[in-house]
């Protein structure tokens, strides 16, 4: 999957497309992925990749929109241990995501 995502990135810079790359710096606890995971989000909003889906995910996605319209790296830090609208999240832990722009 690695060399993919690296492909993906490749592509949109040849195109001269930006894309925000999302990678899981550091876990704690149970969660979906580990350090290391990747997702590339596009400018259209559709991605490549995943961190882990569900809400820390889409957390992640929209954190990934604004990078692409500021250009500002940050990190993301996705708490999977705390209930959502009455659902239990699966996991209980917690992911630091950092994500960049790149092109």
């Amino acid at each position: 999957m690695q060399q993919e995502i690296y492909r993906e990135i490749a592509g949109a810079i040849e195109r001269g497309e930006p894309v925000v790359l999302a990678t899981v710096a550091r876990t704690r606890g149970s969660t979906p992925r580990k350090t290391g995971a990747k997702m590339v989000v596009r400018n259209d909003g559709t991605f490549f990749g995943t961190i882990g889906g569900g809400c820390g995910e889409a957390e992640v996605w929209q954190e990934a929109m604004v990078t692409l319209e500021d250009g500002k790296a940050r990190i993301v830090t996705v708490n999977l241990t705390e209930p959502t609208d009455g659902e239990d999240k699966i996991c209980g832990g917690i992911m630091d995501v950092f994500v960049e722009r790149i092109g």
